[in-house]
């Protein structure tokens, strides 16, 4: 029995538009990191594969800013769903939520988005490598399989600063005391040698501490999620060892936590699309700005070159963030999942994986 496929089989979109989502509890998981659990505020219940995630839409200082969070709960618990958050010393979003949602708050969110799941994923062994409040989708993955008791050969290797950052400890290691074929191990920063143990190492992520804790990691399938530095690491040390990349997946889609006015002004630094060619009319009807976009250029980096700011998230088609009506027009739209085909025959567009090919009217 495979644990993905049999929860994608049964998984629907059940957040395709805006929803609200009350919060039922706050669980402190570390001096940093807290767990939301939600339930929807009209009862039904929630399908998704373990290690997708949510898009919030949240009101903060008088404007909605949106940031995406990995799914942390299982798909196996449908009436509830979480999200784990660590508190960023100048995140906007997370210390909202650490400071401001309770039980009985209520924010809207979309999705379920994103392809990193082992929903389709056949392998005997696995090998889980995170790092941080990345280990969230690996947990939802670790906790699915737990609870549909299934005896799944996984070697979890988390890294933190300390043993006190570690989130989640004592449920892996519950879990690896229920099912023998389950190993979690830690590596952290700085241990007191009075910690120190096989499972529980000093230092960072090297070729020799993965041989040491999966031996085996070369005939695994390997899942990762991190921060940027942390995976191209763990990259590094791959390709030190040779190892086929085939069998390799890593949670490519990550964003600073900045305000959306940095997040623009990073993006505009980044842009390389030019004036070149023809240039076509966009209208944004509830934003009342019109603006010229070129035909090689995408409509979110022509509208944040504008100064024109509008939620978006991963600037890839992923998250869904800027998923906008297109009221007149056509668009050539090269999305990476983040938005369904139905919602596409409904005439929405993703605008930061959209170019023009005519004047556009959109509904932003």
């Amino acid at each position: 029995r495979n644990t993905g496929a049999f929860w994608a089989k049964s998984a629907a979109a059940w957040l395709c538009e805006d929803v609200d989502l009350v919060c039922c509890e706050v669980r402190q998981e570390t001096h940093d990191v807290k767990s939301f659990f939600f339930t929807s505020a009209d009862a039904s219940h929630f399908h998704f594969s373990p290690g997708q995630y949510i898009t919030l839409g949240l009101e903060i200082g008088g404007e909605t800013i949106n940031r995406c969070y990995t799914i942390s709960s299982s798909p196996t618990r449908p009436h509830t769903i979480s999200i784990t958050v660590k508190r960023q010393p100048n995140g906007i979003v997370s210390n909202w939520l650490h400071n401001h949602l309770s039980a009985g708050g209520k924010i809207v969110a979309t999705g379920p988005h994103g392809e990193f799941t082992t929903a389709d994923l056949k392998a005997e062994k696995t090998l889980f490598l995170s790092a941080g409040s990345g280990i969230t989708p690996l947990m939802s993955m670790s906790r699915t399989f737990h609870e549909l008791a299934e005896n799944q050969d996984v070697v979890f290797i988390h890294s933190a600063r300390s043993p006190e950052d570690i989130i989640f400890a004592k449920e892996l290691d519950l879990i690896a005391f229920n099912q023998p074929k389950f190993k979690a191990a830690f590596i952290c920063e700085k241990i007191d040698d009075a910690l120190r143990s096989p499972s529980l190492l000093t230092g960072r992520l090297t070729l020799e501490a993965l041989t040491q804790l999966a031996p085996d990691f070369k005939s695994r399938e390997i899942l990762t999620c991190g921060p940027a530095p942390y995976m191209a690491a763990v990259r590094e040390i791959l390709a030190v060892a040779t190892f086929n990349m085939a069998h390799y997946h890593e949670e490519s889609f990550s964003f600073d936590e900045l305000p959306n006015s940095a997040q623009a002004a990073e993006t505009t630094e980044k842009l390389t699309s030019s004036k070149d060619g023809a240039a076509f009319s966009v209208q944004f009807t509830k934003s009342e700005r019109t603006l010229d976009c070129a035909a090689n250029e995408f409509v979110l980096d022509a509208a944040l070159k504008s100064g024109l700011r509008l939620p978006f998230a991963c600037s890839k088609g992923v998250c869904g963030t800027c998923k906008s009506k297109l009221l007149s027009g056509k668009v050539d739209m090269k999305h990476g999942g983040g938005i369904r085909q139905r919602e596409i025959d409904a005439g929405m567009i993703l605008i930061c994986c959209s170019k023009p090919l005519t004047d556009l009217v959109i509904e932003k």
